[in-house]
C-alpha cells in the first residue's frame, strides 16, 4: 500500500480558556485534517487556567478519537496568564519540523486552508500566516495602521486567524528573545520569509470571545505600540514643542504689557497655559514608566511562565 501522507513531523499548538463549547469540534477538524494528510503529529492543548469543562472534553476526545499516529499533551497552565506567555509554553514543548500556532478556536475555514499553508512553507517561506477576507473589527483596524504607519517591522502585520512556523524560524526567535511579549512583531522582524495567505470564510462565525482574553489583547496592544513603535516618542516631541511654543508666546505678551507700560493682565491665560504645561509634562512622565516598566519586565522578571502539571494523555 503506497503512503501518500507527508513525512514532515507535525506539531499544532491550540490556546484554550473556557472553551468547553467549541474545543471538541475544533479537534476533531484538526485531528481528522493531520490524520489524513501526515504520518505522524501532536496536538498540544495549552488550558490557561480554564474553569469550565475544556480540560475534560479534551481528554474524553483524547480517549475516543485519537489515532495511533498522533498525540495529544496539555499544558496546564498555573493560572490565566493570557494568549502570548501561553502560547509561548506550547511553542517551546512542541518537536515538530513545522508548528501550527492557533490562538483561537472561532473556526471559519476548511481543511485546505490549513493544508495550504503547509505547502505554501515548503516553497521557502518560513512563517505563513493566514486572514480571513471577512470584515474587520473597527478596534483592529485602526491598531494595525497605528502599528504598521509608526513602526520599523520589515513586514506589515494584520489580523490573524493561524500561522504555520518551521522549526528555522522558531530556533531563530529563540536566539533573538527569550521574552515574547507578542509573537507577530517577533515573527516579523527576525529576518526570515514571511507571507499570508487570504481565504474566503467559509461560514460565519458569530463565536464570541471570552472577557479575559479582550482584555489581554487590549494590555498587549498597548503595550505593543509603546515598546515597538516610536509614537510614544512622537507625542513627547509633539507636546514639547507645544509647550516651548507656548512658553515664547507667553513670554514676548509679557515683555509687550511691560514695555508699554501696562498692568499686568492676562492671568487666566497664564494659568491655563500653566494647567496645559503640567498635563504635558506629567503625560511625558506617565509614557517614560511606561517603557521603564516594560523594560523592567522584559529582562528582569525571571519567570516568563508558570505550568503547574503537562498530562500526556496518549
Amino acid at each position: 500500500m503506497i503512503n501518500n501522507k507527508e513525512k514532515n513531523f507535525i506539531s499544532v499548538v491550540i490556546y484554550v480558556h473556557n472553551n468547553e463549547n467549541e474545543i471538541t469540534p475544533f479537534l476533531k477538524n484538526i485531528s481528522n485534517t493531520l490524520e489524513n494528510n501526515f504520518n505522524k503529529y501532536e496536538i498540544i492543548c495549552v488550558n490557561d487556567a480554564s474553569e469550565d469543562k475544556t480540560l475534560l472534553k479534551i481528554k474524553d476526545f483524547s480517549k475516543s478519537k485519537m489515532s495511533n499516529d498522533g498525540i495529544i499533551n496539555i499544558i496546564n497552565m498555573s493560572y490565566y496568564q493570557g494568549i502570548e506567555l501561553s502560547m509561548n509554553a506550547g511553542v517551546d514543548l512542541a518537536i515538530g519540523d513545522f508548528v501550527y500556532e492557533f490562538d483561537y478556536i472561532l473556526q471559519d475555514y476548511n481543511e485546505k486552508i490549513i493544508l495550504n499553508t503547509y505547502y505554501k512553507s515548503l516553497e521557502g517561506y518560513d512563517i505563513v500566516s493566514t486572514n480571513s477576507k471577512a470584515n474587520k473589527k473597527v478596534t483592529s483596524s485602526i491598531f494595525y495602521k497605528i502599528f504598521n504607519r509608526y513602526s520599523n517591522t520589515k513586514y506589515k502585520i494584520q489580523t490573524e486567524e493561524f500561522r504555520i512556523l518551521s522549526r528555522r524560524a522558531i530556533n531563530r526567535i529563540h536566539t533573538i528573545s527569550k521574552n515574547i511579549p507578542y509573537r507577530k512583531v517577533i515573527y516579523a522582524n527576525c529576518g526570515l520569509k514571511m507571507c499570508y495567505l487570504e481565504y474566503k470564510s467559509s461560514k460565519n462565525n458569530n463565536s464570541h470571545y471570552n472577557k479575559e482574553v479582550y482584555k489581554n489583547k487590549r494590555e498587549t496592544a498597548i503595550n505593543s505600540l509603546i515598546l515597538f513603535t516610536n509614537i510614544g516618542y512622537r507625542f513627547s516631541m509633539t507636546m514639547s514643542i507645544i509647550m516651548v511654543f507656548m512658553t515664547i508666546l507667553v513670554a514676548c505678551y509679557t515683555m509687550i504689557v511691560f514695555f508699554k507700560g501696562l498692568s499686568i493682565e492676562g492671568w487666566t491665560t497664564i494659568m491655563l497655559f500653566l494647567s496645559f504645561s503640567f498635563f504635558g509634562l506629567f503625560t511625558i512622565i506617565t509614557i517614560v514608566i511606561k517603557y521603564l516598566e516594560i523594560i523592567i519586565n522584559l529582562n528582569f522578571k525571571k519567570t516568563n511562565y508558570i505550568i503547574e502539571s503537562i498530562d500526556k494523555v496518549n
